[in-house]
């Protein structure tokens, strides 16, 4: 379900009004799923999509160290595009009853 969960996620993203900048982005520190953009925001997205809740939800997947990937992921991605600009971490679930959006998920040192 891994591209076809990012695919859905994507599309609604784009149905909430965020412009999609890059998808699977990667870089020297890892590869982010989605990268998109809410007004002057750039969200550094991490899609986790699952048939069942067994194993926990999701969200509870994005542990610690990648987190601090994800804080790594942005810094790289901002400094190579020579900008200064408000950033956030998102999570979006997706499973059987659509696509569940956790906006701040955590902060730029990887705390939830």
């Amino acid at each position: 379900m891994g591209r076809r969960g990012e695919k859905l996620a994507a599309e609604y993203l784009k149905g909430k009004g965020y412009k999609i900048l890059k998808r699977n982005l990667r870089t020297p520190f890892g590869e982010a799923d989605i990268v998109a953009q809410e007004g002057d925001t750039v969200v550094f997205c991490e899609v986790k999509a699952r048939l069942s809740d067994s194993f926990g939800t999701p969200a509870e997947a994005v542990e610690r160290r990648k987190r601090r990937r994800y804080a790594d992921i942005a810094r790289w991605f901002l400094m190579r595009a020579g900008q200064e600009v408000p950033v956030r971490f998102d999570v979006l679930e997706v499973g059987e009853e659509g696509v569940r959006h956790i906006p701040a998920a955590f902060d730029g040192e990887g705390r939830a």
